[in-house]
């Protein structure tokens, strides 16, 4: 399989190895997720697992591009040199989890992912920062270390960036959901927008350091959003809620819970959520509370006295005060509100 993605390199069109262009078939069925940022992110936790970077530490594979002395990040690895690198991974993968990384498969994967990624036109070469841009990305590691992993690549031997490198930074990444047809929603191919808020969320300096764009990846930016639903999609899968959905009645409630902020004791389950489902009396502009992880009883206490206040707020009260939480940009929860 690998030597037909090298001997296909020279040609324009686009060429899946069966087993992904099955995973491919198998999103579609996401397809009915109403939240983009949701949408995205499960579709690329699908893929992460897919490739087995969801076994992949942040520190193995920092070695990995040292042994391979991926420094200059805007040098092009040619495709040898991408499988090259991606065996080292996979085989130091292989010895940790023996019974689920089948070594020339998941090369094969990553390598064809990444090529849809980064090399649509199939010239045969990515750029070093897109190659460590995608691994990084969906590797498992503390999203702020992936942060910081991410600025450092772009940075000056300073510790600074200007407007130029985090533009690369950003059009590497937002390259990650265009290959799923989902960049509209996240500001679209053009990431001069995203710059521009982050250089005046740093008051208009010529140069960002690290805890300013930190500090600004946190507020969740538009084109970033799908990043940090990742993870919590990633958290949620093993939460059980002791719940029950007040609309198809599953208990307990697995992965996202979302409670009501207007009604006491008004759960949904993600399922319910995601597909736009409402029980009678519940308005989809009414604030939610989104749980990837069980509630603990500080959070249960706080809750009540929110439901509290909201009881007494009319519903032209919610049309006039969207409750936006982590997202800062409406049209990505088009047009519904939540906090998180």
């Amino acid at each position: 399989m690998r030597e037909n993605l090298r001997n296909h390199q020279t040609q324009t069109t686009c060429w899946d190895h069966p087993k992904m262009a099955e995973l491919y078939q198998s999103l579609a069925d996401l397809n009915n997720v109403r939240f983009s940022a949701y949408r995205t992110a499960m579709k690329l936790r699908r893929m992460q697992k897919a490739l087995c970077l969801d076994l992949l530490g942040m520190s193995a594979a920092c070695e990995a591009f040292e042994q391979h002395n991926l420094k200059q990040n805007e040098q092009f690895m040619d495709i040898m040199q991408v499988i090259n690198c991606l065996t080292s991974i996979y085989d130091r993968m292989e010895q940790q989890h023996s019974s689920l990384v089948n070594v020339p498969l998941c090369v094969d994967m990553c390598l064809n992912w990444l090529l849809n990624v980064y090399d649509t036109g199939r010239a045969g070469k990515i750029r070093t920062l897109s190659f460590k841009t995608g691994i990084i990305c969906l590797c498992k590691a503390h999203l702020e270390d992936k942060y910081r992993f991410l600025f450092r690549e772009v940075a000056s031997a300073t510790g600074f960036c200007d407007q130029r490198r985090l533009g690369l930074l950003l059009h590497d990444a937002i390259q990650i959901p265009r290959q799923l047809g989902e960049v509209a929603s996240f500001g679209g191919s053009n990431i001069e927008p995203s710059v521009r808020s982050c250089f005046q969320f740093a008051n208009n300096k010529p140069e960002l350091e690290a805890s300013v764009f930190l500090d600004w990846m946190r507020l969740e930016p538009q084109s970033m959003v799908w990043l940090p639903v990742l993870h919590r999609v990633a958290a949620a899968e093993t939460a059980k809620h002791q719940a029950k959905c007040n609309i198809c009645k599953e208990c307990p409630i697995i992965g996202f819970r979302y409670r009501s902020l207007k009604h006491f004791n008004y759960d949904i389950c993600q399922s319910c959520f995601f597909s736009g489902r409402v029980a009678k009396g519940h308005k989809m502009q009414y604030p939610m509370v989104e749980y990837c992880t069980p509630t603990t009883s500080g959070e249960d206490v706080r809750d009540f006295a929110k439901v509290l206040k909201n009881k007494f707020r009319t519903k032209r009260y919610f049309a006039k005060h969207p409750r936006m939480g982590y997202l800062p940009v409406q049209t990505i929860l088009e047009g519904d509100n939540m906090e998180t």
